[in-house]
């Protein structure tokens, strides 16, 4: 129940976010918007105000604003052409009456801003979670006294019985002063066993482990992090913060997806399910670890979802860009075999994602 409710909050908060960046743009720039939807599949439940039908339907891994005319760029092209006729066709029956409201109709920097909204939003959403954690929790620096802050699980230290709050006192004789001084007594030798006496509480014992070598870094670990020193920020201080976290995980993850791309780095994809399961491991450990994972998946979303892969909000945004261009937008078969191969990309991965979630 825990893993549900996790992921139904945080796959919840974050497309309302997102839908309501286009939905908020779009009624600012004219557009009638016709309904805007949480989740995918049949309506669980739904109101009517004013123009608009709101709704939460059954799957909430999505959601989507239905815009009058925002599937039919080409109707502008096809009328421009003279073949008024098809256009009309193509338009639904109770999108006529939107005239200049109709997406396709309103201006070209109207519609690049309701596209782009969306994932604006998603960069927004974590200044505010980082604000509140900051402001409210404080914030959490690694402390250099060498007291041992977390001890991984099946690791070396947990192994020899070393516990959270442990005071490490020596290695292999040597006195422990500040906490680099661990790091630094065990490097380049993994594999050799080590002699630690630690305080704990007012006792003093004693443990041999043998550290391992971390394959990525190639350092020797023992599987132990810091303590952490805690301090209440103010309003101005827990503002910049916020954002010097913001930019610097986006910083972070466009890095990383360049090297994906480069060859440089392996991609590490997770599906609904995967993305499902590491939310109720996370809200095991309280609601600030749940906020800070959507806040990560926040950035993630809007990252991604700038990529200029057709189906994709910067695919769409790249036609608008295509259309400013050449003054017209692109032909209708063009614009459909662009739109059909996005979807069957996104599809694919989905699939993939989720067979491979599935699998782990």
């Amino acid at each position: 129940m825990t893993t549900i409710a996790a992921a139904i909050f945080v796959f919840g908060l974050l497309v309302l976010v997102h839908e309501l960046g286009h939905f908020v743009t779009a009624k600012l720039t004219g557009m009638r918007v016709d309904e805007f939807a949480i989740g995918f599949g049949p309506r669980l439940w739904s109101c009517k105000y004013g123009e608009t039908l709101y709704a939460i339907r059954m799957i909430p891994l999505g959601g989507f604003n239905r815009i009058a005319g925002m599937d039919y760029e080409i109707v502008e092209n096809m009328e421009q052409s003279g073949d008024r006729d098809s256009a009309k066709q193509i338009i639904r029956p109770d999108e006529e009456d939107a005239g200049e409201r109709a997406y396709f109709r309103r201006p070209l920097w109207a519609r690049m801003l309701v596209i782009l909204a969306g994932s604006v939003m998603n960069f927004i959403l974590p200044l505010f979670i980082f604000f509140g954690i900051f402001y409210f929790a404080g914030v959490a620096t690694p402390s250099y006294e060498p007291v041992i802050g977390t001890v991984v699980s099946e690791r070396p230290a947990a192994l020899a019985g070393l516990q959270a709050g442990d005071r490490i006192l020596t290695i292999n004789g040597q006195n422990v002063e500040k906490w680099t001084d661990i790091s630094e007594s065990i490097q380049g030798s993994a594999g050799r066993p080590f002699k630690i006496t630690y305080q704990r509480g007012t006792a003093v014992g004693a443990a041999t482990l043998i550290p391992e070598e971390e394959p990525n870094t190639k350092r020797a670990v023992i599987g132990i992090t810091s303590s952490v020193d805690m301090y209440s920020p103010g309003l101005g201080e827990a503002a910049s913060l916020a954002v010097q976290k913001v930019v610097f995980v986006l910083t972070a993850m466009a890095e990383a997806l360049v090297q994906v791309v480069q060859g440089a780095g392996a991609a590490e994809l997770s599906g609904p399910v995967g993305v499902a399961q590491m939310a109720g491991e996370v809200a095991q450990q309280g609601i600030l670890p749940l906020l800070n994972f959507a806040a990560f998946l926040s950035l993630n979303l809007g990252l991604i979802n700038l990529l200029p892969v057709p189906a994709l909000d910067g695919g769409h945004f790249v036609m608008l860009v295509l259309e400013g261009l050449r003054g017209k937008p692109l032909g209708p078969k063009a614009m459909y075999y662009i739109q059909a191969a996005g979807v069957i990309l996104l599809v694919s991965l989905m699939i993939f994602t989720t067979f491979n979630d599935i699998m782990k």
